[in-house]
């Protein structure tokens, strides 16, 4: 297991490698996928078993990946 960002981990043994919300086998593009399917937070929540931090740890995850994904293409 390796942390590889504040609240979210990847282990080979977790889902194979994907990035999961730390302390669960919640995937990070899982939450993602129902906020943007209009999902709430509360919903996530209850059906995930997840504090609001958590899902925060989700969006700023991916967004600062994103946003490194834009420098990259710059470059």
């Amino acid at each position: 297991m390796r942390e590889i960002f504040p609240g979210i981990i990847i282990d080979p043994e977790i889902r194979g490698g994907k990035a999961v919300i730390k302390g669960t086998r919640v995937p990070v593009d899982i939450v993602l996928g129902k906020l943007a399917g209009g999902a709430t937070y509360e919903e996530i929540m209850q059906e995930y078993d997840l504090p609001r931090e958590q899902i925060f740890a989700a969006l700023l995850y991916a967004a600062t990946v994103l946003g490194e994904e834009r420098v990259k293409a710059i470059l």
